[in-house]
C-alpha cells in the first residue's frame, strides 16, 4: 500500500518546517576563520556549519515525526517521545548485568531468551525509582506486540554500543514491569545506510546485539513502519521537499557570500 496523499503532504511539511526553523534560529559560529573563508568562502563555511548543527537535531525534529506518521500505516498506535515507565525491579536490573556480562566474554545474544529472562524478575525485588523513561519510538502492532525503537545516527560509536544493549534491556524491564504478559522488542534505529548500495557494516555491531532482532537500518525500518517501497517514497518527499526550499536555501547562505 502506497503513501496516502495526505501522508505524502504532511511528510513533505515536517521537513518543510524543520528547515524553515533552523533557519530562524540557527547562529553561524563567530569564531573567526580567516584562512578557511578565504580558501573556501565564508558561504561554503556557513553552510558546512549549518548542515553539522542540522545533523544533530534531524532524528527528533523530522526522523521522529516521519517515522511516527508512517507507523500510522501499519500499526494500531504510534507515538514519539512515549513514556515507558519510570520504575524498574532490582532483580531485573542484576538479570540485565548478568546478560552484559555474558555478551561481554562472547557468548552470542539471543534477544527472545533475553526478554523471557528479564520477564521472570521483572517485578521481583525493590522497584527501583527512575527519571521518567522516553522511547524515541513507540508503535503498537494489531496483535499488541510493542515495539520500542531508539533512533540514531547513521555511523553510531562503536564505543557505545554496550551502552545501546543496556538501554535496549533495560527499556523491556521497564516497560515488563507495568505489563508483565506482554509481547515487547526494542530496537536501534538507523535512518540510513552510509555504506549504501553495500549491506550495511553489521559486523560491528556484532556480539552486543542480536542483529536479526534488534536492528533496523535504512530500507528495513522505514519499510517495516509503512510497507514495501516506503523507504523510496520517503526519499522523493526529501527531494521534493528539497526542489520547493530551494530559493529560501540560496538565499539565506548568500548572505554570507
Amino acid at each position: 500500500m502506497p503513501l496516502t496523499k495526505e501522508q505524502i503532504k504532511l511528510i513533505e511539511n515536517v521537513i518543510k518546517d524543520s528547515l524553515r526553523k533552523k533557519f530562524q534560529t540557527y547562529n553561524p559560529e563567530t569564531k573567526n576563520m580567516p584562512f578557511h573563508y578565504r580558501l573556501l568562502g565564508r558561504d561554503r563555511m556557513v553552510l558546512f556549519s549549518f548542515i553539522h548543527s542540522l545533523n544533530t537535531t534531524f532524528g527528533t525534529s523530522i526522523f521522529e515525526p516521519v517515522a511516527e506518521i508512517l507507523a500510522s500505516l501499519n500499526f494500531e498506535f504510534a507515538q514519539k517521545q512515549y513514556v515507558v515507565g519510570d520504575a524498574i525491579s532490582e532483580q531485573a536490573q542484576f538479570e540485565i548485568q548478568r546478560i552484559m556480562n555474558e555478551l561481554t566474554i562472547g557468548k552470542n545474544p539471543n534477544k527472545a531468551k533475553e526478554i523471557e529472562r528479564i520477564r521472570k524478575v521483572c517485578n521481583k525485588g525493590t522497584m527501583n525509582k527512575l527519571k521518567t523513561v522516553k522511547v524515541d519510538l513507540f508503535v503498537q502492532s494489531a496483535d499488541e506486540t510493542v515495539h520500542l525503537f531508539d533512533l540514531k545516527t547513521a555511523k553510531p560509536n562503536i564505543s557505545n554500543f554496550k551502552d545501546f544493549k543496556r538501554t535496549l534491556l533495560e527499556w523491556i524491564a521497564i516497560f515488563l514491569a507495568k505489563n508483565p504478559n506482554a509481547k515487547v522488542e526494542s530496537y536501534i534505529a538507523i535512518p540510513c545506510n552510509p555504506y549504501e548500495p553495500r549491506p550495511y557494516e553489521r559486523w560491528t555491531l556484532k556480539g552486543m546485539l542480536d542483529l536479526d532482532n534488534e536492528l533496523k537500518v535504512g530500507k528495513d525500518l522505514w519499510d517495516f513502519f509503512g510497507n514495501d517501497g516506503t523507504y523510496e517514497e520517503l526519499l522523493n518527499c526529501f527531494e521534493r521537499a528539497g526542489i520547493e526550499l530551494r530559493p529560501e536555501i540560496d538565499a539565506y547562505f548568500s548572505r554570507f557570500k
